[in-house]
C-alpha cells in the first residue's frame, strides 16, 4: 500500500506505523469512529501540532461516486464560519483499484446533538430551555450562511449537528446540499427530484414538498426550515415528532401533512412552543426563511430569565 499513487499532487502513504499524509503532513492512526454505507470515519492525530482531527473515508464505486465526493468538498470550502464544519485537507487516492476520497475535519470531541439528547433521555432528564435556544441559534447561523450562499443543506437532523465543549453547534455532513432553489418543471423532473429526496433526504426530518413532488412548482431552501423545526421538537421531547411513526411503520409522507402536536405534557414557555408551531407548517409558502426564524430565536433569548433552572 505502500505510496498509493494520489491525484491533485498530494503524495500519500499508508504505512505500517497506521500513519497517514495528507498534503505533506502526517497524521497517526488512532482509532475507528464510525462507518456508513459507503464511508469510514477514524480518528487520527497531527504528528507536527498533535491535534486531532476526524478522516472522513468515501468509497468512490463509479464516476458519479467521484463526482458526489467531489461536491461535497467544494461545499465544504465554500464556507468559514463557525457553525458550519471546515475542511481541513483533502484528497483522492487509488488503492487496491478503487479511488477513496478523503476528508480531513476537525475533530469535535462531544459527539453529535442526538447522542448528547439521547444521554439526557437515558437518565430521564431535559435540556434547559436556555441551552435549547444557544444551541438554536448556533444552527440557524449555520443555516443562514448556506442559505446566503444560495444553497440549502437538505439533510438536517440531530445526528448532522456535532457540538463542542461550549455547546457550539456545527453543521456537518454537506453531501446532500445543493442549489437552494428548484424549479421542477413536468412530473419526470418531479419524480427525480422525489427519487432523489428518498435516498438523501432523512424520512423522520424530511419536509412535506419533498414526499409527492408536484410537477410544476419551486422547491426552495424551506426544506431546511422543516426539518430545523423536527430538530428543535426533537431537543423538547428527545425525539423527533416523526420518529416513532417511521418506527411503528405508518406513513411519514401522511403524517407530516398535518400540524405538528406538541404534547400536553410540554413544560417549555409559551414563546418556544409556538416558535417551534410557527417553523413546522406543512406549506413550503407559509413557512418562515432562516432571518424571520433567527429572529425570533433571538427576541426569545432576550426575554428569557438569566436564573434558568437546570437539567431536571
Amino acid at each position: 500500500l505502500n505510496n498509493a499513487p494520489v491525484r491533485m499532487g498530494q503524495a500519500l502513504c499508508i504505512c505500517s506505523r497506521g500513519s497517514i499524509t495528507i498534503d505533506n503532513k502526517k497524521y497517526y492512526f488512532v482509532q475507528k469512529l464510525d462507518e456508513g454505507g459507503f464511508s469510514y470515519v477514524d480518528l487520527v492525530e497531527g504528528v507536527k501540532d498533535g491535534h486531532f482531527y476526524a478522516l472522513k473515508r468515501v468509497l468512490c464505486h463509479d464516476r458519479e461516486g467521484r463526482q458526489e465526493a467531489q461536491t461535497e468538498m467544494e461545499m465544504h470550502q465554500l464556507f468559514n464560519h463557525p457553525n458550519v464544519l471546515s475542511l481541513v485537507a483533502h484528497a483522492f487516492v487509488d488503492r487496491g483499484g478503487k479511488t477513496e476520497a478523503w476528508l480531513l475535519l476537525p475533530y469535535i470531541r462531544k459527539g453529535s446533538l442526538w447522542s448528547v439528547l439521547e444521554k439526557l433521555r437515558d437518565k430521564g432528564s431535559s435540556m434547559p430551555e436556555k441551552l435549547i435556544l444557544q444551541i438554536l441559534r448556533g444552527i440557524c447561523s449555520g443555516l443562514k450562511a448556506i442559505h446566503d450562499k444560495g444553497y440549502a443543506h437538505r439533510d438536517l437532523k440531530p445526528t448532522n449537528v456535532l457540538l463542542d465543549e461550549d455547546d457550539r453547534p456545527v453543521l456537518m455532513d454537506l453531501g446532500s446540499m445543493n442549489r437552494a432553489r428548484i424549479e421542477v418543471r413536468g412530473t419526470r423532473e418531479a419524480m427525480t427530484i422525489q427519487d432523489w429526496a428518498a435516498q438523501r433526504c432523512t424520512i423522520s426530518y424530511r419536509a412535506p414538498e419533498l414526499f409527492n413532488v408536484e410537477s410544476h412548482c419551486i422547491i426552495d431552501e424551506r426544506t431546511d426550515i422543516w426539518s430545523l423545526g423536527c430538530v428543535l421538537y426533537c431537543m423538547m421531547m428527545l425525539e423527533g415528532p416523526y420518529d416513532m411513526v417511521f418506527q411503528k411503520g405508518d406513513s411519514v409522507a401522511l403524517a407530516v401533512q398535518n400540524p405538528v402536536s406538541i404534547p400536553q405534557s410540554c413544560s417549555y414557555s409559551q414563546g418556544l412552543q409556538m416558535l417551534l408551531s410557527s417553523i413546522m407548517v406543512s406549506n413550503p409558502q407559509e413557512r418562515p426563511n432562516i432571518n424571520w426564524v433567527l429572529d425570533q430565536v433571538q427576541d426569545l433569548q432576550s426575554r428569557s430569565p438569566n436564573t434558568q433552572t437546570n437539567m431536571v
